[in-house]
């Protein structure tokens, strides 16, 4: 009659697997975190983010340190340098003022950035070893 679920069905996601940590709006934090779910700052870090998934930066979030991640969404404001291994997102009135390394970069008109930006590509090359784009060579015909 009733569905026989275990207590175990209850509990949270492991980490990784979809759940993200969030440091709420009033909270501040000094040190250095380190994850391998998503994670979002809505409060202040002082200190540098080392992610293996998505990091979110919401619209009151403060990092004053790097962020290091796989994608990132930045809508508040981040005083470093930021790795980011895929898409790097500067939304709304985010300030960025730091240097970035991103594969792929998207601002929007009200962001603001202040610093060098550094995109990579991994490019596969014909024997199945990859390069980065830096080395890309474009050949253009020359006319007689």
């Amino acid at each position: 009659m009733f569905n026989q679920k275990s207590k175990s069905d209850n509990l949270p996601a492991a980490p990784g697997s979809g759940s993200a940590s969030l440091i709420a709006a009033g909270t501040t934090l000094k040190g250095d975190i380190t994850s391998n779910g998503d994670i979002r700052i809505d409060g202040t870090l002082q200190g540098n983010i080392y992610c293996t998934a998505k990091v979110v930066i919401g619209a009151n979030g403060v990092v004053e340190g790097d962020i290091s991640g796989q994608q990132a969404d930045i809508m508040g404001k981040v005083k470093g340098t930021l790795h980011v291994k895929e898409l790097l997102q500067l939304k709304g009135n985010s300030f960025v003022s730091g240097n970035i390394h991103a594969a792929k970069l998207q601002i929007e008109p009200t962001a603001n950035f202040n610093g060098q930006c550094h995109m990579t590509e991994t490019i596969p090359s014909v024997n199945g070893n990859s390069r980065q784009g830096a080395d890309k060579k474009v050949d253009t015909p020359v006319a007689a």
